[in-house]
């Protein structure tokens, strides 16, 4: 078989065809029954699920992975829930690990502290705070702090690093806890947290409750224009319940008396919206709201006709990823893969990169090290294994952090490594 016939067999077993009205289905954010299919990545695994040697021997759970379009507010999501608690108990995936995020959050804390006058009297609390990466900059400053984080293995990390963590599911119930018990927060965080919540009104109505009158709250999410723009389909996991625009998220948070006040795209994961939602009364909206909605409409975010597009160029990428690895495979050459991380799992999925193709994977995460890609089952080695067996080419899963992986691997390139980076254009470097 040649690559583009095996492109052909991947192909074949998308069963929900683009453009499909789905029935039995409701909007997570607006509850309208008239969503359409975007993209049908079938049955899979969860992308965070790494597995150990001893479940190599059973029988994978998978589970449904569609991606749908709401006709009544513009979100994007996929269409099946796996329970959080099946999903977000036991994570292995450790911010602190990563040089580009912990740069990030000190630099918004940094300037949180300065714009909101934060002092030892103010309250700030964390949702999905992790291993306390971003909390921990508020406790240099003395500045009391409440992580939420469902992880237990991960919010023992943080409490053993001094940030005072809960191992809990952040929900309107829970947030009247926390006023209960320590009063309402000048600061709520939640950093790629939003796009995981099965129930985003009872989210969003627990950080109405939570903020004080003149509290604010920082939501960052991956952004679905840049999603659209650079197809990065690779962030489309069980995980990901949601996929935003700032016009999906002005609807929702005004629905619980927040007003989005300011919003600013970053460059971090592939590309993210950071928003700033402060309770409706005496909330007055910045020009980079407007700016951001204009943009939108203008790309046609809020209609179906770009998603379909999107669908048809993901289609193109596998394609012509699979052409490049089955040319350098069939000249004898070595591959490996770079990052265990969840979109790493989706596109090798997805695009059925085996180990015939890449035999294995590496991490920086010893968290990670001995275990095996979802579905694919390639062994994950700690990143010293790429100088050790020299691959000819490595396939950059964690392309959102190209600049930083290339960096840390400049004697390997010297020695002839190469990489592919197959998002948002497909180069080889």
């Amino acid at each position: 078989m040649n690559a583009n016939e095996a492109w052909d067999s991947i192909m074949k077993t998308t069963k929900v065809k683009t453009g499909a009205e789905l029935e039995d289905v409701e909007c997570r954010s607006c509850g309208s029954d008239k969503l359409r299919a975007i993209l049908d990545l079938g049955k899979t695994p969860l992308a965070n699920s790494l597995l150990t040697e001893e479940e190599l021997k059973e029988e994978e759970p998978k589970f449904p992975l569609l991606l749908a379009f709401c006709d009544g507010c513009s979100l994007v999501q996929i269409t099946h829930s796996v329970p959080p608690e099946d999903l977000f108990r036991d994570y292995i995936y450790y911010s602190s690990f990563s040089d580009t995020m912990l740069v990030h959050a000190h630099e918004i804390v940094q300037k949180v502290i300065d714009e909101e006058s934060l002092t030892k009297k103010s309250f700030v609390v964390e949702a999905a705070s992790n291993d306390g990466y971003l909390l921990k900059n508020y406790v240099a400053k003395d500045i009391p702090v409440l992580g939420v984080e469902p992880a237990r293995n991960i919010a023992k990390a943080a409490n053993d690093a001094g940030v005072r963590t809960v191992d809990e599911f952040f929900d309107a119930d829970f947030a009247k806890k926390i006023v209960k018990e320590h009063g309402k927060a000048d600061v709520f965080h939640a950093n790629n947290v939003l796009a995981h919540v099965p129930d985003l009104n009872g989210f969003v109505a627990g950080i109405s409750d939570l903020l004080k009158p003149t509290g604010v709250a920082i939501i960052e999410c991956p952004q679905i224009k840049e999603m659209v723009k650079s197809v990065c389909f690779d962030t489309i996991y069980h995980e990901h319940l949601s996929y935003f625009s700032l016009l999906s998220l002005k609807q929702l948070f005004y629905r619980h008396d927040l007003e989005i006040t300011h919003a600013e795209e970053l460059d971090i994961h592939g590309g993210s919206l950071r928003v700033f939602a402060r309770p409706v009364t005496g909330a007055k909206r910045k020009g980079s709201v407007f700016t951001l909605l204009e943009e939108e409409r203008k790309l046609g975010l809020d209609e179906f006709k770009a998603y379909e597009d999107f669908a048809e160029k993901v289609t193109i990428m596998g394609e012509e990823l699979n052409n490049v690895l089955e040319k350098y495979k069939s000249q004898g050459a070595k591959i490996a893969a770079y990052g265990a991380a969840a979109k790493g799992s989706t596109l090798m999925n997805f695009f059925d990169i085996d180990k015939r193709l890449v035999s294995f994977v590496v991490d920086r995460s010893d968290h990670k090290h001995g275990r095996f890609m979802p579905g694919t089952h390639q062994p994950i080695h700690p990143t010293k294994h790429l100088m050790r067996e020299q691959p000819d080419l490595v396939l950059l899963l964690s392309w959102n952090f190209k600049d930083e992986i290339l960096k840390q691997q400049t004697d390997f390139r010297a020695r002839g490594g190469k990489f592919v980076v197959p998002i948002p254009k497909m180069e080889i470097v």
